[in-house]
């Protein structure tokens, strides 16, 4: 019979000419205590059910299905999804959503609002469902972002995969425009009006331009203060040498 293993090993002696074992690292989530954060929770509550009243009155404004067709109530649903979870997250002290699911919600809201402002165009719906989803929500995840996050989480490399999302709108929504009505797509898009090689050229400059909306996302992340920065709590206490 083979004796058992033990459990604890002792540490073995280095060997000449081979290079010293690396120690084990800890995870920083091993020692650092989760902390509840009770205002970034309510703020980021009160951002999910302004995105939740937005959607909804703009769902009720006239055929739902047609409004769900809009790339600003599908952000709208996607922003209210991302801060139900992230105010669950604050509040039970867990970690934060991943950042290129926080960042994509954010990057549509700025492009909705972008686009709005820039380039207006006839909607199905107007009143408090507009300002909230063109104005208000985009101004909110912008702070939340600027506010209540810590800087540097996002990267370059997801810059690419959230452009997915709105070249493939507007892919579908050139394919479909002799089909759609005319308040669902916008002029500069509509083949109809003005031929299909200006329409591609816009939809080519708005994928351009979302993607150097996210570099530039990035790229503030990467240099803007911490407003979170503070002495990390830990369960080791460090005591005065004694004797």
């Amino acid at each position: 019979m083979t004796s058992p293993i033990p459990r604890d090993i002792p540490d073995l002696p280095a060997i000449p000419g081979m290079p010293a074992p690396r120690p084990p690292t800890v995870p920083a989530s091993a020692v650092v205590t989760p902390v509840r954060r009770p205002v970034a929770a309510a703020c980021r509550a009160l951002t999910a059910a302004a995105a939740t009243t937005g959607v909804t009155l703009s769902l009720t404004a006239g055929a739902p299905l047609h409004a769900l067709s809009h790339f600003t109530v599908q952000s709208g649903i996607l922003l209210a999804l991302a801060f139900t979870a992230s105010a669950y997250r604050s509040w039970s002290a867990r970690p934060p959503l991943p950042a290129a699911v926080s960042g994509a919600a954010l990057l549509y809201a700025l492009i909705t609002a972008a686009v709005h402002h820039l380039l207006p165009a006839p909607t199905p719906w107007s009143g408090p469902a507009t300002l909230l989803l063109h104005t208000t929500l985009p101004i909110a995840a912008a702070l939340d972002w600027l506010l209540l996050t810590t800087p540097g989480r996002l990267r370059l490399r997801h810059a690419a995969p959230w452009l997915l999302y709105p070249l493939t709108y507007l892919a579908l929504s050139l394919a479909c425009a002799a089909h759609l009505s005319p308040d669902h797509v916008p002029p500069y898009l509509d083949p109809t009006a003005h031929g299909y090689l200006p329409a591609l050229s816009n939809a080519l400059l708005l994928g351009l331009a979302g993607y150097a909306l996210a570099l530039l996302l990035i790229a503030l992340d990467h240099t803007r203060p911490n407003p979170l920065r503070r002495r990390a709590k830990t369960g080791f206490r460090l005591q005065p040498p004694v004797g």
